[in-house]
């Protein structure tokens, strides 16, 4: 591969460097992850317009909540079974954004997961180094343009 191409919030760190480790097909479960964490939170995984570094990397925010078993202040939950749902979600996808590509699952374990119990679901590990700050984002945006 001589260049990545892509949104740069859905590709994985091993696509920017290859001390994460080989592109894969656990790239792809990256950017799915990705892609349902930013669907499930109903906001962009990275913005660099915020004024809190805390919040410019939305994945960050919502695994610290989760862990401490905060309200995750989700849009459109009416009901017990929308917050599972979404709970369910959201824990599947911070195990597919894990930095080392070997700790995401397989797809074929990702469906098994999103079928299965909330309550069976093992928390991840926490899945990035840190947030990244507004000039570090907007860096990195610029690298794949």
């Amino acid at each position: 591969m001589t260049c990545a191409r892509g949104t740069v919030e859905y590709i994985a760190p091993e696509v920017f460097c290859r001390h994460f480790g080989e592109v894969s097909h656990k790239s792809d479960v990256y950017s799915y992850g990705m892609m349902v964490l930013e669907m499930t939170g109903g906001r962009k995984n990275l913005d660099v317009g915020v004024d809190r570094t805390s919040e410019i990397y939305s994945p960050h925010r919502i695994f610290e909540r989760l862990e401490v078993d905060e309200e995750l202040g989700l849009q459109g939950i009416e009901n017990e079974e929308d917050n599972e749902c979404a709970r369910k979600m959201i824990i599947v996808s911070l195990w597919c954004i894990q930095t080392n590509s070997s700790n995401r699952p397989a797809m074929g374990r990702v469906v098994e997961m999103l079928d299965g119990r909330l309550d069976s679901l093992q928390f991840p590990p926490k899945p990035f180094l840190t947030s990244p700050s507004s000039q570090e984002a907007d860096s990195a945006s610029s690298l794949l343009w």
